[in-house]
């Protein structure tokens, strides 16, 4: 199958030939690999900053254009030499593909210098001064101004993109990654061919191909899908901790949990671990007996992989820790919120995150809701359960919410009242008018004789500019709706 880059490729042959010869800045032909390195790595250096990349076809001789071809064998040496430079003698690395097409019935080799994301491309050896661009068909070094412009033109990549390991071979990729479990969150059949894996992986961007050399396992990969991340030396503290402790304190530890796999395929065995530590009831339903946990699964999930998605990864020897406490349990991971968050305002919040590449990978794998609904879904739950509402804290480096065990209303404090008060009435004006006192009262599943204490709580939300009346006008007292302050 013709690779989608050839037909551009040969266009632009085409045009460099038809109907006179002439140099292009996105090709240049050669008969032959020159035996001068750093002339090579500079041509390499202009094609990575030539917008859409560029290419480079052996087998037409210089001066004539006369078409002397290419063997299988020498094709062989100039990519396995050409891919050699890019890794060693370029910065940042630089990325190509090739292959042999007939054009007038010679094969002649065509190599394409992909565009780099990060720029100016320079010489290892240099400094980012020495950078080259192509301009009327050939190959200069770059001036200042024009650095500048690369400059304003890359992309910082994200850490999911980095490199997490050394150079692998085919096998070696199938072998650490659980490729298979991916497939089967998204629920598509596994491909018989690796190739079409292979080719899979470098669409999702879990690993990135060195032509002719082998494959880099990108962070995102491993951290997806690796069958053990302490094989990635940057990536080993970033497995997630479960401990659970005797009582309320972490004086003694119980249990853990090796969590060792990467996030994507190993969610589920989390999940179902964290389940099975949890304290549960027993409740009688279809006239059977049955245990079920006093937690709620679904808030349980979204604030996990929360945690696994929104952690800065930036913090190096610390991971995302669960730890399961007798009247609580703690999910917290490293990095505080964003500078634009504001801890009063998550719920619901518009989506960002500083790991996009993980965020978008979980939601496609329906390990979590939608963008920006985990913690609406969350706190919805723990209603439904008549559980004390969320607590949100930012730590010296960290950031931890803390789910409870159940409370009657007399057993919360005055603060987790009035912050039940809060999270209900965002969780109402987000699915409905608004809050009441009688919607508030069944979310503490309170008597109808209870509404004066509801009332009592209402009044202080609204002494400490947590809520306020809906229709500022509204005289009667009866029949106040609420809404966050904010709102």
């Amino acid at each position: 199958m013709i690779k989608n880059w050839i037909r551009k490729a040969l266009d632009f042959l085409d045009h460099s030939l038809n109907p006179v010869p002439q140099e292009l800045n996105e090709l240049d032909w050669k008969e032959d690999l020159s035996p001068d390195n750093g002339k090579l790595c500079r041509h390499l250096s202009a094609f990575a900053n030539q917008p859409g990349g560029g290419f480079m076809v052996f087998g037409i001789e210089d001066k004539s254009t006369r078409f002397v071809g290419v063997t299988r064998q020498s094709a062989e040496t100039i990519v396995q030499r050409l891919g050699s430079l890019c890794r060693d003698a370029l910065n940042p690395v630089v990325t190509i593909d090739h292959a042999i097409e007939e054009y007038q019935g010679t094969p002649l080799l065509f190599v394409h210098v992909r565009e780099s994301a990060v720029k100016p491309v320079h010489l290892a050896s240099g400094t980012m001064e020495d950078a080259y661009i192509r301009s009327g068909g050939t190959t200069r070094k770059a001036s200042r101004q024009e650095i500048g412009g690369l400059m304003l033109n890359s992309k910082t990549p994200q850490f999911e993109e980095l490199h997490a390991s050394t150079l692998k071979s085919a096998p070696d990729i199938v072998d650490i990654l659980d490729f298979r479990s991916i497939y089967k969150l998204l629920g598509k059949p596994v491909p018989q061919s690796t190739d079409e894996v292979l080719q899979w992986m470098k669409d999702e961007k879990m690993i990135e191909e060195v032509d002719g050399a082998g494959y880099y396992i990108t962070n995102f990969g491993a951290l997806a899908a690796a069958q053990n991340l302490k094989d990635f030396d940057g990536l080993a503290r970033k497995s997630i901790r479960l401990i659970k402790y005797k009582g309320v304190n972490k004086l003694e530890a119980e249990k853990e949990f090796p969590g060792s796999k990467g996030y994507a395929i190993g969610f589920e065995g989390l999940i179902a671990f964290i389940t099975a530590m949890l304290p549960s009831s027993e409740i009688i339903k279809n006239a059977l007996r049955t245990e079920t946990s006093v937690y709620p699964e679904i808030a349980i999930r979204e604030l996990v992989a929360n945690a696994l998605i929104h952690q800065d990864f930036s913090i190096r020897g610390s991971g995302p820790m669960i730890e399961i406490f007798t009247d609580r349990i703690e999910i917290s991971n490293p990095g505080k919120l964003l500078p634009s968050k504001k801890i009063d305002r998550l719920i619901r919040t518009t989506p960002e995150s500083r790991n996009e590449i993980l965020a978008a990978a979980f939601r496609r794998y329906n390990i979590c809701e939608e963008r920006g609904s985990g913690f609406e879904k969350a706190v919805a739950a723990i209603e439904f359960f008549g559980l004390p509402p969320l607590k949100f804290e930012e730590l010296e480096n960290s950031f931890r919410v803390t789910m409870y065990s159940p409370k009657s209303f007399a057993d919360l404090t005055p603060m987790e009242r009035v912050e039940a008060c809060y999270q209900h009435s965002i969780i109402k004006y987000y699915s409905s008018d608004g809050m009441t006192n009688t919607s508030l009262r069944e979310r503490f599943k309170m008597h109808e004789k209870q509404r004066p204490q509801v009332s009592l709580v209402i009044k202080e939300a609204l002494a400490q500019g947590k809520v306020k009346p809906k229709d500022p006008n509204n005289v009667s007292t009866k029949y106040v709706v609420y809404i966050p302050a904010w709102g």
